[in-house]
């Protein structure tokens, strides 16, 4: 937060991290408590413009000398600099130049209201705590930023008009205003990513209310101290104190903020995933950390593999059994995978429009056929339970010989499925190679099975009806195994080109 000038950033990538699964809503409450802290730095660097002097130290420590070296350093990285981490630091450097110097700007142009009596007597209105608390939840809720707003808060105080009641009450404010942009990031995310918004927004409602309570009662027996004008330095003094204080004061009882969010959001305990209608890795905050963001795509792909493996494995065990009982389920899933593998398509779509690099914008590319191989195996187990269907509906049965065979080309090709969705998983190279092994097995098999089911159909052994039926199950597990095989090769091909 101290590096990125913004406690409100940190907690929406957080929000983010939880929404994808990348992180649990326990995890995230330190980060949010040391985003607090973090925040408070940006006032200390504008404090540098307090430094006074026409030359020396304090000429080289003042805003103005601090803001023109890190933009000049910054447009060099920019500008020369091939490598793309350098340029993104040159970016960084950018940005945080142009804050200090519109920090400055500002502060130059508040001088002026200190002769103005409507301003005068507006500040004096804030000394209420309500009405200091409520416009600073309302002045840094529109800015989104609470660096900013205590930013100002200290430019107005160069003005010597803002009292320490003031000022006090009016942070408090800011503290709270500030959760607004995690609370709306978290609109339309999960319930996890919800109770880590509410999780903010508890710890800084708590804090600011206990001490806003704690600086009436000191105002109370020291009237006068609290009339007393506040400066830049003081205010950065309060900002960081009481986000220091609040967190060490509230840093042992987060197990009770995470149960208290579980209560406002009905935070899940359910492992990721067990929602198979919507996706729970993709985000669209992370889109600009694209490392992340592949990561987590690959773990939707592998959420995808194993929806179409649990499809795959209940309608061959259908078919096997006559079992008309699961073809509702199966079916329904089947409409999961279709949107899944819609969702994760668009989702990598924009991945691609994004700052890749050249080794990333080719495994974002693979990823598409991954997806659609994940998404074919499901569609094979959809027209296996077809073929049970139409068993059940014409009252055929397979022989003892058909329902071994069918177990057996079942057995292979279920495991080139589990094997490959391994080897994308953990990126392994070995399992992919097993697949790949896996696949040769399943293509003899699938030739000697036929080949006896022929020999049985010409004897009349076999009723044809059913054995067109057997025949096209296995033509459906064989290329199964085909889809397997592509994703391997897949994972054999990133790597190869990685290395």
């Amino acid at each position: 937060t101290a590096i990125i000038q913004s406690s409100s950033a940190t907690t929406v990538m957080v929000v983010g991290f939880v929404n994808s699964g990348m992180m649990k809503v326990a995890q995230s409450i330190g980060i949010i408590m040391g985003a607090n802290i973090g925040t408070s730095v940006t006032g200390w660097i504008l404090c540098l413009s307090y430094i006074e002097g026409s030359g020396g130290i304090a000429q080289l420590l003042s805003t103005a000398t601090i803001s023109a070296v890190v933009a000049i350093i910054g447009i060099i990285f920019r500008m020369v600099m091939k490598k793309d981490s350098y340029r993104h630091v040159g970016e960084i450097m950018l940005g945080f130049a142009i804050l200090m110097f519109g920090m400055q700007t500002m502060s130059g142009a508040v001088a002026p209201l200190k002769d103005s009596e409507t301003f005068r007597s507006m500040l004096t209105m804030f000394t209420n705590p309500a009405a200091g608390i409520l416009v600073g939840i309302l002045f840094t809720a529109v800015l989104q930023s609470a660096s900013a707003s205590v930013g100002i808060l200290q430019s107005l105080s160069l003005t010597g008009l803002v009292s320490w009641n003031s000022a006090v009450y009016i942070i408090m404010g800011q503290n709270i205003g500030t959760c607004v942009t995690a609370l709306l990031s978290s609109v339309g995310t999960s319930k996890n990513a919800k109770g880590a918004a509410y999780i903010h927004l508890l710890f800084n409602v708590i804090g600011s209310v206990f001490f806003s309570i704690l600086a009436a009662i000191f105002f109370s027996f020291y009237h006068d101290f609290g009339f007393q004008k506040i400066g830049m330095v003081e205010i950065s003094l309060i900002h960081t104190g009481f986000n220091i204080a609040n967190t060490v004061i509230m840093f042992p009882f987060s197990g009770l903020f995470v149960k208290m969010a579980e209560k406002l959001a009905t935070v899940t305990s359910k492992n990721v995933g067990e929602d198979e209608t919507v996706p729970v890795h993709l985000d669209d905050r992370i889109l600009s950390t694209p490392s992340i963001a592949m990561s987590n795509c690959t773990k939707e792909i592998v959420r995808l593999g194993n929806m179409s493996l649990k499809n795959l494995t209940a309608a061959c065990e259908s078919l096997e059994n006559r079992d008309g009982s699961r073809v509702e389920k199966i079916l329904e899933r089947e409409k999961n995978i279709d949107n899944l593998t819609k969702a994760i398509t668009a989702y990598l779509v924009k991945l691609c429009n994004s700052n890749l690099t050249k080794q990333e914008n080719t495994n974002a590319t693979g990823m598409f056929h991954i997806v659609n191989d994940m998404e074919r195996i499901g569609d094979h187990a959809e027209n296996i339970i077809e073929m049970t269907q139409q068993m059940i509906a014409d009252d055929l049965e397979l022989s003892k010989k058909g329902i071994d065979d069918l177990k057996k080309m079942a057995e292979e090709s279920l495991k080139s499925v589990r094997n490959c969705i391994i080897a994308l998983s953990d990126n392994d190279i070995d399992f992919a190679e097993k697949v790949i092994k896996e696949e040769e097995r399943v293509d003899n098999l699938e030739k000697q099975i036929r080949g006896e089911h022929m020999q049985r159909l010409t004897s009349g052994e076999c009723n044809p009806r059913v054995g067109v039926i057997f025949l096209d199950a296995l033509t459906n597990l064989e290329r199964v195994s085909d889809h397997a095989l592509n994703v391997a090769q897949g994972v054999i091909g990133a790597n190869t080109t990685r290395n």
